[in-house]
């Protein structure tokens, strides 16, 4: 059997980078380079950079109109005005022209009256009056940028002034970026059972740009050590860094570790960080090798936390800072006391308080960063966090984005998708941030003041309707209201050509069946049914399985992980699956009556109401929408 690669001793996070780049100063080497002052936008200079020239060169006319001997001008006034003739008491002068003795002052042309004598002024001018004398922006000799300064726009401007063309600055670090693993194809290639689309080394090379070095990636190495050996050990001799990415955790076909001891020295194996603990830091004559865990999330935890501090002390780039605001959890975060844990969120602003929402933790939910408004971190020795107490999240976003976004918490459905991407003037804010718990779990958040928004399609049993008394039952005298969604057709979602001829609810006691979760209104919708027909739950093989969300339920059957799930015809569609229709229903958002006039919440209604919203449903099929938008006060 061959040998597990176990890391049994993980190291604190920031034990394992001061070790590291402790170890890292001693052999790094920054790299200088002269370049054109025109291609230097974001690299750190050297050197002190000093004025070759004077800006301006010469005493120059700050305006349009006349250059004048001051004195010649004393006793003009609007009683008394002065005729002055050109080439004997003046020069016409335009902004930037050189201003040369006698003359020691400009009249703007805006003050001249002409005649056919010359010209008339009715006020004297001052000495060196809208004269810009020689070196009054920049002086020959003197400081224009300091060392390990990041040049800016303006900076490049300023060194072309003072006559500055070339300048020595810190070389951008060249980091080679191998992925590796047997089972992974390239993007463009087909996937067949078993196949892992890379995607992680591209996300680096873009990560590797934004730090301010070169990326170098290559093609997937297959779980071979002699191909991973003789690759890493090529790129330590011809680039600055190397990231291997995968086959760092502790497989029988993980062979990164060993590598790097035979090659170099080894400081750790294994981080205290939850997502992304199979991190390898290691040194190889003197260059950085990290390896990398191979799941997503995993992967850029690790590339934030390590390689970037590395890359920022190769580059000398100022480190990168990011707002942080004070959020209140809507739902309870529980951590091991093994690890310090970086949790995803969405973030927005109800009331007066900032909320932050947890998106998906696991280390595959690739998609959790690209929703993320930002994250919050559980500290090692920490069990979590309680629903309602206080976490500081660092923002992905602005804070006045995050502060015009819509906080929607509730039932999910592709509709939802479609208004966030129509939301107008998303360069100021206007974005929707929707998390999916259920009907129930939205009004609940809604209670709560957690959310704007709460989409709910909850049944009322005794009356047949949909969702008013759900809200007078849980709010009470609080002034709320209904706005007005969609109605959609609610059915069982089947494979093409639905091989065990399921026609309805009593036949879901003979399939595999995924649910949803508890206190969605699908789930309700079920439940009712079933007990319409006299059917016990416990027969439905799959009945305690959930999934969050249409797609999931939809997706689920698709791969044969089970025969049927409920749902509605949006999500069969996607996923070309056949629809059993069940019954239609009313998809409407609860909102309290304060957040009506909200901007962001007129937006979206404006949205519900819209022609081209009504013809994207349509697309998506299984809509109706004669009501939508109107909101109904209870």
């Amino acid at each position: 059997m061959a040998k597990r690669n176990l890391y049994l001793d993980t190291k604190p996070v920031d034990e394992a980078d001061a070790l590291y780049r402790a170890a890292l100063q001693q052999v790094l080497h920054i790299q200088y380079e002269t370049i054109p002052v025109s291609e230097a936008l974001n690299r750190v200079t050297r050197h002190a950079a000093y004025a070759k020239y004077c800006s301006p060169l010469f005493n120059a006319s700050a305006m349009d109109g006349i250059a004048v001997i001051a004195e010649r001008t004393e006793s003009a006034s609007e009683a008394q005005p002065v005729l002055l003739k050109e080439k004997a008491d003046y020069i016409p002068v335009d902004t930037g022209d050189p201003i040369h003795p006698p003359y020691n002052a400009v009249i703007m042309a805006e003050d001249l009256v002409e005649t056919e004598d010359g010209v008339l002024i009715i006020a004297s001018a001052a000495p060196w009056q809208h004269v810009r004398p020689i070196g009054e922006d920049i002086v020959a000799g003197e400081m224009i940028l300091p060392g390990n300064h990041k040049i800016r726009p303006i900076d490049v401007g300023v060194l072309l002034s003072a006559g500055i063309t070339e300048i020595e600055v810190v070389k951008k670090p060249a980091v080679a970026i191998f992925p590796t693993g047997t089972e992974i194809i390239e993007p463009e290639q087909e996937p067949g059972e078993g196949s892992i689309i890379e995607s992680n080394s591209r996300m680096f090379e873009n990560m590797v740009t934004e730090a301010g070095g070169t990326a170098h990636r290559f093609p997937p190495i297959i779980d071979d050590y002699e191909q991973i050996r003789n690759s890493i050990d090529r790129a330590v001799d011809e680039y600055d860094m190397v990231i291997v990415n995968a086959g760092s955790s502790a497989g029988t076909e993980d062979y990164t570790v060993h590598v790097l001891r035979e090659l170099g020295q080894v400081l750790v194996h294994g981080v205290a960080i939850k997502p992304g603990k199979p991190v390898i830091l290691a040194i190889v004559r003197g260059k950085p090798v990290i390896g990398l865990p191979g799941y997503p999330v995993s992967a850029y935890i690790g590339f934030e936390n390590f390689v970037e501090p590395v890359l920022t002390m190769m580059t000398k780039a100022p480190a990168k800072r990011r707002e942080t605001v004070q959020a209140h959890l809507s739902k309870r975060l529980v951590s091991s006391l093994k690890h310090k844990e970086y949790v995803r969120v969405k973030v927005g602003k109800v009331g007066d308080k900032m909320v932050a929402a947890p998106l998906a933790r696991g280390a595959g939910a690739a998609m959790s960063l690209v929703r993320a408004d930002g994250f919050c971190v559980i500290e090692q020795n920490s069990e979590g966090a309680e629903a309602g107490s206080q976490v500081q999240v660092e923002l992905y976003r602005d804070k006045e984005a995050v502060e015009n976004t819509v906080v929607i918490i509730g039932s999910h459905d592709l509709i939802l998708d479609v208004a966030a991407d129509m939301m107008p003037d998303k360069s100021r804010g206007m974005f929707i941030s929707s998390t999916h718990v259920g009907s129930m779990g939205g009004l609940m958040a809604l209670k709560r003041k957690e959310a704007h928004l709460a989409p709910i399609h909850l049944l009322d049993e005794a009356t047949g309707e949909y969702n008013i008394s759900y809200i007078k039952r849980l709010f009470g005298t609080e002034k709320m209201a209904l706005i007005k969604g969609v109605g959609r057709t609610q059915g069982i979602l089947v494979k093409k050509g639905n091989p065990l001829n399921i026609k309805g609810i009593q036949d879901l006691t003979g399939c595999r069946y995924v649910n949803r979760q508890r206190g969605a209104g699908t789930r309700i919708l079920l439940d009712y049914q079933l007990k319409q027909l006299g059917i016990d739950p416990t027969e439905i093989n799959g009945y305690q399985r959930e999934a969050a969300t249409h797609m999931a339920v939809a997706a689920a059957v698709s791969d044969d992980g089970a025969d049927a799930g409920m749902g509605i015809l949006s999500a069969a569609k996607a996923m070309d699956l056949d629809f059993i229709p069940v019954g239609p229903e009313e998809y409407d958002f609860a909102v309290p009556q304060e957040y009506l006039e909200l901007p962001h919440i007129k937006a979206f209604i404006e949205i519900l109401k819209s022609e081209e919203f009504h013809q994207r449903l349509n697309q998506l099929g299984g809509y109706t929408f004669e009501r939508a938008g109107e909101n109904e006060r209870i």
